[in-house]
């Protein structure tokens, strides 16, 4: 996989590379602010950006900014976000996309083979969430929202689909029978109205209908 990466730390970011590089992905680019991302996409159109939150020069949401950007204007570009903590405002719009995005909280990184596993699977167009961010999204739900048409047990399989877990991984997680887990992502497709006809990947769309719904409240206004 073609990959820039975009972080103001220069040990994170060579860290990052030096890790990326040895399971077989090529850096296209590594640069160390929002402004240099952009130019770097242009030019040099990566299969995936890693990109930091907070960058040069202000060190507030830089990144998210510029990520937004080039999902509005080379939406083939996956990317997958890391950031110390989560930024509602910007991930609201962010997760108005189809596949191919992801948002880590950078303690995760060190979790070497998670982090690697969410790269993979945002690269091939899927999604990886971390927990936290899910969680946070979670608790900013509105009553009128879809998530309020499921049940409890429904949410926490969609909150580990969200986070990018197989249905065999959620099985483990919930001490259920994969038939159960099916069962509840049936439901699931059917309360948030994603019909068996549907053309996308109703995986995806399920997890990103979702999160766009419960983000709403942290938008402005």
């Amino acid at each position: 996989m073609r990959i820039t990466l975009a972080e103001d730390s220069a040990l994170l970011r060579e860290s990052l590379a030096q890790l990326l590089t040895a399971e077989g992905h090529e850096i296209v680019d590594s640069v160390g602010t929002a402004t240099e991302l952009l130019a770097a996409v242009r030019v040099r159109p990566p299969d995936l950006v890693i990109a930091d939150v907070r960058m040069p020069p202000d060190h507030v949401d830089e990144g998210i900014r510029a990520a937004l950007e080039i999902r509005r204007d080379q939406p083939g570009i996956a990317i997958l976000v890391l950031s110390q903590y989560v930024e509602r405002r910007h991930a609201a719009e962010f997760l108005t996309g189809t596949g191919g995005i992801g948002y880590l909280l950078k303690d995760r990184v060190a979790a070497i083979g998670a982090f690697l596993d969410a790269v993979e699977r945002v690269g091939a167009g899927g999604t990886a969430f971390d927990p936290e961010v899910v969680r946070q999204l979670l608790l900013h739900n509105r009553a009128d929202s879809p998530l309020h048409r499921l049940t409890e047990r429904e949410r926490a399989v969609l909150e580990l689909m969200a986070q990018g877990l197989s249905n065999a991984a959620i099985c483990q997680q919930l001490f259920v029978t994969r038939s159960a887990v099916e069962k509840h992502i049936n439901a699931i497709f059917t309360k948030l109205d994603l019909p068996a006809g549907e053309a996308h990947n109703r995986r995806v769309l399920a997890i990103l209908q979702h999160l766009r719904a419960v983000a709403v409240d942290a938008l402005p206004g």
